[in-house]
Formats: C-alpha cells, structure tokens, sequence
C-alpha cells in the first residue's frame, strides 16, 4: 500500500509542526529535518523549540526559514 502525502500545501499544514510534518511537506526525510534542528539558525538550521524530547516549529516560523533560503540562493546564483 502506497502512502500520500497529507501536508502539502501551507494551508493543510498544522499552526504547531513536528519533523514528520515538515518531512511531508518539503518531500525529505524525517532524519534529514532533525539533522537541520542540530544546526544553528544562522547556518541554515530550522528554528524550533522542544517540548521534552520532541522537537516543535512554529508554522510562521518555518514559513520564514523557507523565504530566507530562497533569498539566500538567490543572492548566491
């Protein structure tokens, strides 16, 4: 059985993300998204907070992490 995505458009994705929503949506690993938690926001790490061991993101805040990227390539093409 094959599985869909769930969170695919900004709408559908929740106000509070979690690494398994973020790794729906930007089509990556969950492993990949913890391996972006571990880097500073400066250097292009996801800004987030924990709740005990689990890791939490703001929607507005990963909706800004994205726009700075984007600008970021831009700059450097």
């Amino acid at each position: 059985m094959q599985t869909t995505k769930k969170y695919t458009t900004w709408e559908s994705l929740p106000d509070t993300l979690t690494a398994q929503h973020i790794a729906e949506f930007l089509g990556i690993s969950r492993r990949r998204v913890y391996e972006l938690f571990q880097r500073q926001v400066e250097h292009g790490g996801i800004p987030h907070f924990s709740i005990g061991t689990s890791k939490r993101v703001e929607k507005s805040d990963f909706m800004k992490w994205i726009v700075r990227l984007k600008e970021k390539s831009e700059v450097n093409q």
